[in-house]
């Protein structure tokens, strides 16, 4: 279904599940291997200006949320860098044509952000080419389900997921504060993961609990600098990821467990970044908003 934002609609059936034809596809998993597409405001997004003239980062840019947010930054005014790995040149190719198609400045940066010296080097190259940092979007994730839990993830996993998702945003952060002025917004993704973790994604569950706090701890530490930092705590939402990572049985069962009933599309996701990229939420640090379709953050 493909209706305005701004639309009234029932909810539950605003968006399709994405359904039992879908398959496994081999990771990082690219937009276009996907059976079913999926919504990232491509046609439905609409800026009013909330975010005119601002330079933004979004790590993972190149599909899913990353993508969403950065056609959504990019249509409310903004430049956007975003980072991608080798594999997702593509999607990442994608994404900042649709930026451009938006009027705005689009860098794509291919970097593996598990190492200290590379985060530095996106934030290198965002302050050579905007001079600043208004807003940056530690969003680039790693997962893979496994369904014996702590039995079968490995040392390697662990560490994979924890520099993917943890480090890697202090790492950015560390370095990108001091190019932060006043009224800027540093932006995590968590996941309900954080408060309700499921067995076989022990480890993410870890790093995004991890997230929360960090970020809550982090507003707390820039609120005398002026700078706000704030977290998405997504459910389910259907990007490349989650067939790269699932098994055919999870994909057909995806999102059914939301009081909703279904997964979320990336494009429902976006509104929320921007909300906390814009001065409207100029008074809120360390939240954590839940877009869970129902399921509690608590």
């Amino acid at each position: 279904m493909t209706q305005d934002q701004f639309t009234q609609q029932d909810p539950t059936e605003q968006h399709a599940a994405p359904g039992s034809g879908d398959r496994t596809v081999e990771h990082p998993g690219r937009t276009a291997d996907l059976d079913v597409r999926p919504d990232h405001g491509e046609d439905t997004y609409r800026g009013t200006g909330r975010l005119d003239g601002k330079k933004t980062v979004v790590t993972g840019g190149d599909s899913g949320i990353g993508r969403a947010v950065a056609i959504a930054f990019a249509r409310e005014g903004a430049d956007v860098l975003i980072t991608h790995l080798d594999a997702e040149t593509d999607d990442a190719d994608e994404t900042a044509r649709l930026v451009r198609d938006a009027g705005r400045t689009a860098i794509t940066l291919s970097v593996d952000l598990r190492d200290q010296a590379r985060c530095g080097e996106v934030v290198e190259r965002a302050v050579a080419e905007f001079g600043h940092i208004d807003v940056l979007v530690s969003n680039a994730a790693y997962q893979m389900s496994q369904d014996g839990g702590i039995d079968d993830i490995t040392a390697e996993q662990f560490d994979r997921v924890m520099r993917t998702n943890v480090y890697a945003m202090f790492w950015l952060c560390k370095a990108a504060v001091p190019h932060m002025p006043p009224g800027s917004s540093v932006i995590t993704t968590s996941s309900v993961q954080a408060f309700q973790p499921s067995p076989h994604l022990l480890d993410y569950a870890t790093s995004k609990a991890a997230i929360v706090a960090f970020t809550k701890g982090l507003g707390h530490n820039l609120a005398g600098r002026g700078i706000r930092a704030n977290s998405v705590a997504p459910g389910p939402v259907w990007t490349p990821l989650i067939p790269a990572t699932m098994d055919e049985k999870k994909l057909d069962e995806f999102g059914a467990q939301t009081p909703m009933g279904r997964a979320a599309q990336p494009a429902e996701l976006a509104p929320f970044y921007v909300f906390l990229a814009s001065q409207e939420s100029g008074y809120m640090t360390s939240e954590v908003l839940g877009v869970t379709g129902g399921t509690p953050v608590t």
